[in-house]
Formats: structure tokens, sequence, C-alpha cells
């Protein structure tokens, strides 16, 4: 089976991304395009990695950990890098949630501080109409 490569620029259209991304992702090692002269060429484990890398991205890792995360595969195996997944996804799904909760609350606040300013501004509407009518009287 041949392997497929792709040049830098079918990289960022296929995955939709900048080329200051993809030579980031270059720069600190989750990527390792082979090079041609000033070319570079990324393979099926390149276009791999990067569906991992942006779906990691999606969920709210840190590169640093992703990075880690995919070389976990080279240095212990699959088992060992899907059992980091669970643990790190363990620690983002309740880092998630305590986002969610602070969000709830913030809205819940927001909410409470719009609805009584809308009432005092009510009343004050109220207020000015009655002394224009004191007024006009």
């Amino acid at each position: 089976m041949s392997e497929t490569r792709l040049s830098f620029k079918e990289m960022c259209a296929r995955f939709e991304v900048t080329p200051r991304t993809l030579r980031y992702y270059e720069y600190i090692e989750l990527l390792h395009p082979e090079r041609e002269g000033r070319s570079r060429f990324y393979s099926a484990r390149d276009c791999a990695r990067m569906k991992l890398i942006l779906r990691g991205r999606k969920y709210g890792f840190p590169l640093e950990n992703i990075r880690q995360w995919l070389d976990l595969y080279d240095e212990e195996g699959s088992a060992a890098q899907m059992q980091s997944w669970v643990e790190n996804a363990d620690t983002q799904l309740a880092e998630l949630r305590e986002q969610r909760d602070q969000i709830d609350e913030t809205i819940a606040e927001l909410q409470a501080l719009r609805d009584r300013t809308a009432a005092s501004l009510a009343a004050y509407d109220e207020s000015t109409e009655a002394v224009q009518d004191i007024v006009e009287d």
C-alpha cells in the first residue's frame, strides 16, 4: 500500500488551518513532515495526528498535553495512550463542568442585575411622567 503525502498547502486546506498554525505544530513537535528542499510533505501518520490534535483542541486540552499524549503511543503503545486519554478526559470533563457552573452563576447574577435595573428604569420613567403631569397642570 503506497502512502499518500500531502503538501503544506494541501494539509492546510484539508484541516482548515492557517499556515502559521501548521508551522507552529511542527515547531512544537506535534507534526514531523518530510522535507525535500524547502517543501514539506505530510504522511498519513501526520494526518492522523492532526485529526487528534484538532479534536484535543476542540475539547480544550493544552497543546503540551496533546503532544505528550501523542508521544505516549510511540513510547508505550496503544493501551498506555488510551489509559492516559481516559485520565485526561476525566480531568477535562471536571474542569468543563466547573466552568459551566461558573457561567450559569454569572448568567443568573447578570439576569438579576438586569431585571433590577429595568425595574428601576420603569420606576424612574413613571416618576418622571408624574412630575411632568404636575408641571403641565
